[in-house]
């Protein structure tokens, strides 16, 4: 259901602002595994100028389509019950040492989007529990997506390059 979500709202990003948005936290950690993680929220990576620069013009188009500005700061939107909170793609280059050119691009039903691998997950995740915040609120849950994302690499029973979305 959340990724249907998702997939809406991409369509509206490109649509409205020709944004390739990233499918980001644990429901892109879902889609590429196919596991339920029971992500509840739906996190969405985009161009920095759309949280910087253009936020104003992003958060007003947002809301003529029916999202409520849920938490200006963090730039969380609620609608029809579901979060949807933006960040800056770019940060994961100085965050996780993830270069935006190196995500991977895809299209579904028309919609672009892009996925990390299981490999730049890891780094974020294992980048995560270092992090203050995450260490006081998520360590456990990002502690258990390392065990789960290294699991899997291991095991080599799901590769990305397997994946089709």
């Amino acid at each position: 259901m959340k990724q249907t979500l998702f997939f809406e709202n991409a369509r509206l990003l490109s649509d409205k602002f020709s944004i390739i948005p990233l499918m980001y936290g644990s429901l892109g950690l879902e889609y590429i595994t196919n596991e339920n993680l029971n992500s509840d929220d739906i996190d969405i990576l985009i161009p920095e100028v759309f949280v910087n620069d253009r936020w104003d013009e992003f958060k007003k188009e947002l809301i003529k389509e029916g999202y409520s500005l849920f938490d200006e700061r963090e730039h969380t939107f609620l609608r029809n019950g579901v979060h949807y909170s933006y960040a800056s793609i770019e940060e994961l280059e100085s965050f996780a040492k993830i270069r935006v050119s190196d995500i991977e691009q895809f299209s579904k039903n028309g919609v672009s989007f892009r996925c990390l691998t299981l490999e730049q997950y890891l780094k974020v995740y294992s980048t995560s529990v270092k992090d203050g915040y995450r260490i006081n609120v998520r360590q456990k849950k990002d502690s258990d997506k390392i065990a789960f994302i290294s699991k899997i690499i291991k095991n080599k029973t799901t590769h990305f390059v397997d994946f089709v979305p």
